[in-house]
């Protein structure tokens, strides 16, 4: 069996590079549920899944004064045509539905592996495409992020297929089709992520450096092409006039530039650097500027891409994922150059495999948990253990621990229910008041208490206002979320325990 793999590996690199590949996102499809971030689920399932069910979840829909959001309707609106597409075959569980949306989403980053290893073979050789296929391919995260619905990710591959598709020439005559058609693919990871637009504009300066005039002109004009239909054209359908939901997006962004998370302008470089695991994150950095004019197709987009978002005073670290499988294949493209004429290296090559060896190590440990992690099981699971009960109308969050309660995923819930919270922005007596101008019918069903610090007043506290309440279940976070809650409690993965809410 090791020689046949070897023999197979010698003869068919790419094959086994993506076999490796599928295998890794089909572990992840399988058992890594819930979802990774606020956007990648509710900006894209709960929105898609609404509008199927005949509401408007996070009111982006014209109608009642409502205005453009900022969002782009190209990705969430192909959920919505999957979701609408299963609800005709008859499949509603959420949880299978989401295991065919990470199946799609597995299949379709496996084009990453292929496009990185395809553009380093044609860079370089053989042997540093293997090595970059295969680390685009097992690197930690990236099967994790590959099922995971996060427009950062999911705008990759369109920019890795352009660029392949420019770096590969066209021999043919119809040569301003063929840039034409690039440039429109190009021009999808735009409708993905509006950001997407600094790395292709990069693309267009690169062509311009290298005086490739067909290349950037057909490319640019597929762009345009496909930006104006898919953006433009979809908002005079929607809105009445062309590219409404980027305007908004671009004031939302000015007006907050400083509302989210804030950091010094290194921040991401440092990040790079320590996702990629030193030293070899060094190397790999050094090896990303080395060789940058060869390289230049890849490696411009790439540093105006992380120059920008260095630059922007918003700085969420998901930001910067579109960057990371650039930042790999055009670092290993310029280090093993550099290292294969350094007489340094050939002397210390125990010591050059001693640090692949301790990167190896980190990264499969990490990429076997990281891999089969299910992400929000807390969250997740309480709504799927609440949606075998009808006609909720309501739940109520109680997190007095800390200043706002965690958002929950209604796509598992089934029912788009109302949410009230009790928090130390917003305590008892507030929610006291305020439940006094509701319905009796409409009153909460369930409460959600967060953690148990405290928790036996805190009942007490909600039996002023529902005496009859009873103890249902208790829903525990997963093993990765615990640890992530304990590094950085922001992550909000606490146990969450859930008592019915009697009628009197």
């Amino acid at each position: 069996m090791t020689l046949f793999i070897r023999k197979y590996w010698k003869e068919n690199p790419l094959s086994l590079i993506l076999i490796i590949a599928i295998i890794l996102r089909l572990i992840a499809a399988f058992f890594s549920k819930g979802f990774g971030m606020h956007d990648d689920h509710f900006l894209v399932i709960e929105a898609s899944q609404s509008w199927v069910d005949g509401t408007d979840y996070n009111n982006w829909l014209p109608g009642n004064g409502v205005k453009p959001s900022g969002h782009s309707w190209f990705y969430v609106g192909l959920h919505y045509l999957l979701f609408s597409f299963l609800k005709f075959i008859h499949i509603t569980d959420p949880q299978t539905k989401m295991f065919i949306v990470r199946i799609l989403h597995a299949v379709y980053s496996l084009s990453i592996v292929y496009f990185g290893y395809k553009i380093a073979e044609k860079l370089s050789n053989k042997e540093i495409a293997k090595k970059t296929g295969l680390l685009l391919a097992t690197f930690w995260f990236m099967s994790f992020l590959s099922v995971r619905n996060l427009a950062e990710f999911v705008c990759i591959p369109p920019l890795f297929a352009g660029l392949w598709l420019i770096i590969k020439e066209n021999g043919k005559t119809n040569k301003w089709i063929y840039y034409i058609l690039t440039g429109f693919i190009i021009g999808l990871a735009f409708s993905i992520r509006y950001q997407s637009l600094i790395f292709i504009s990069g693309i267009g300066f690169a062509l311009l450096f290298k005086k490739k005039w067909v290349e950037f002109i057909g490319v640019t004009f597929g762009v345009f092409i496909s930006i104006s239909v898919i953006q433009g054209i979809v908002d005079i359908i929607i809105w009445g006039y062309p590219f409404a939901e980027l305007r908004e997006y671009i004031q939302y962004n000015i007006d907050n530039a400083y509302s989210y998370e804030t950091n010094k302008w290194y921040s991401y470089t440092l990040l790079i650097a320590g996702l990629l695991f030193p030293p070899i994150s060094f190397f790999i950095i050094f090896g990303f500027f080395r060789n940058w004019r060869k390289n230049l197709l890849l490696f411009l987009p790439t540093l105006l891409f992380i120059i920008f978002h260095s630059y922007f005073p918003n700085k969420q670290e998901r930001f910067i994922l579109p960057a990371i499988p650039f930042v790999i294949t055009v670092g290993l493209l310029g280090w093993y150059d550099f290292k294969e004429r350094s007489k340094f290296w050939k002397r210390y090559n125990k010591l050059y495999k001693s640090f692949w060896v301790f990167f190896w190590v980190i990264n499969i440990v990490l990429l076997s948990i990281v891999t089969t992690m299910y992400s929000k099981k807390a969250r997740v699971e309480s709504m799927v253990y609440l949606s075998k009960y009808p006609n909720i109308k309501s739940i109520l969050l109680e997190n007095t621990n800390k200043n706002s309660a965690k958002m929950f995923p209604r796509f598992y819930l089934k029912q788009w229910v109302s949410e009230y919270c009790i928090t130390k922005e917003e305590p008892v007596y507030v929610f006291k008041e305020s439940i006094k101008m509701v319905k009796k019918e409409n009153y909460p069903k369930f409460v959600l208490f967060f953690d148990d610090n405290n928790i036996k007043n805190r009942i007490d506290s909600i039996k002023t206002i529902f005496p009859n309440i009873e103890y249902e279940t208790t829903i525990y976070p997963g093993f990765v979320d615990v640890v992530l809650y304990k590094l950085n409690p922001k992550n909000a993965n606490e146990t969450i325990f859930i008592y019915k809410i009697k009628s009197n």
